[in-house]
């Protein structure tokens, strides 16, 4: 096997074990505080309002936004390792 594909097959590999982190990280945040741990998290309140409901209606939002900036930086470094980055 060629190096140069054994490098593709390793960028592709670090990029989906990305993804499914990011995903896992998404999934525990939108279902896992906004549905499952909603009554735990209720007992706490920011701004008056129960955690459980803010995260259904806010955090799950934040943390996508933030789980977006970070696949970005994270794959910029990606590239530049496999050197298949843009100019």
């Amino acid at each position: 096997m060629s190096n140069k594909k054994q490098a593709a097959q390793a960028y592709w590999k670090e990029n989906l074990k990305l993804l499914l982190t990011l995903l896992v990280v998404w999934f525990a945040v939108s279902y896992g505080c906004g549905i499952l741990f909603v009554d735990a998290l209720d007992a706490i309140k920011i701004g008056g309002f129960p955690l459980g409901f803010w995260f259904a209606q806010q955090g799950s939002i934040y943390t996508f936004v933030i789980l977006i900036f970070v696949y970005t930086a994270r794959m910029n470094t990606l590239d530049r390792k496999y050197d298949v980055h843009e100019e």
